[in-house]
Parts: C-alpha cells; sequence; structure tokens
C-alpha cells in the first residue's frame, strides 16, 4: 500500500486520514468512541517467541499487530492527540528519566535508580512541560 508521501512509504498522517476516511466511508464514528477504541485493543494472547510458526500463523499475527496500530491511530485521532508529537516528546523524557550511564542493562523504573539532584530537577522540569500540553500527563505514565 501507497502513501500519501509516495515512494511506498506511510506517514501516521497518512495512516490517521486513511483511517477516518475508512471509517467516515462506513458511518463507523458512531462505533468509535475513545472507550471503544479501548477495548478493541485487546484481543487473545500470542504465545511468547515465534518457534515453529508457520507462515500463515506468522501473517495471522502481522494482521492482529496490524489491528492494534490501526486501532491506535483511529484512537489517537478521535482524542485529539498528535501521535507523532506524543511519541517525540515521549522518547525525550524517558531519555532524561533513564540516563545510559545508570540504566545500561538494568530494567529498573526511574524511581529505582540513583540519579543526580540535577537530572531528579531536569525529569521534573521536562515532566511540567508535558503536562501543559493538550493530553494528560496519564497518557504518558503507561510506558515509563
Amino acid at each position: 500500500m501507497n502513501g500519501a508521501s509516495g515512494e511506498g512509504r506511510l506517514t501516521l498522517e497518512d495512516l490517521k486520514e486513511k483511517m477516518a476516511n475508512f471509517a467516515k466511508e462506513r458511518d463507523w464514528d458512531q462505533f468509535h468512541s475513545p472507550r471503544n477504541l479501548l477495548l478493541a485493543l485487546w484481543k487473545d494472547e500470542v504465545p511468547r517467541g515465534l518457534p515453529n510458526w508457520e507462515e500463515q500463523e506468522k501473517l495471522h499475527l502481522g494482521e492482529e499487530l496490524s489491528d492494534v496500530l490501526l486501532y491506535l491511530v483511529r484512537l489517537s485521532d478521535n482524542c485529539g492527540i498528535d501521535l507523532c508529537k506524543a511519541v517525540l516528546r515521549k522518547l525525550e523524557l524517558n531519555a532524561i528519566k533513564y540516563p545510559i550511564g545508570l540504566c545500561k542493562g538494568s530494567s529498573k523504573k526511574h524511581n529505582q535508580i540513583k540519579t543526580s539532584p540535577e537530572t531528579t530537577a531536569t525529569v521534573a522540569g521536562a515532566a511540567a512541560d508535558a503536562t501543559t500540553s493538550t493530553t494528560s500527563n496519564d497518557m504518558y505514565d503507561l510506558f515509563d
């Protein structure tokens, strides 16, 4: 599938537009409340790893993962969230919360690692900046 940006590349903006048109053409906006879109994400669990998977099973998993991405793009559009900006902001916040020198090879949460007072102040300031956006700060706590 070619995106509007050409050369076989599909941007999130292209995907958002395609999903909005897809839903509009089918009169599905009435069913696409944020709650319904979130509930649609929860499917059966996929076993960890892909050992001995047949090609058809891998294709099916790709379809399920695609559903997750499509619902996420639709949900973000429905809620007025600029997903690209939110992702970039989240990456910046996580880079501050999880400095390489302190976190490399560790699965500890940011509040379990030893940071300097400067790092703590930087994280607090960055988090405060993020909350001034149109999104809830809770959105940024999902994967930190």
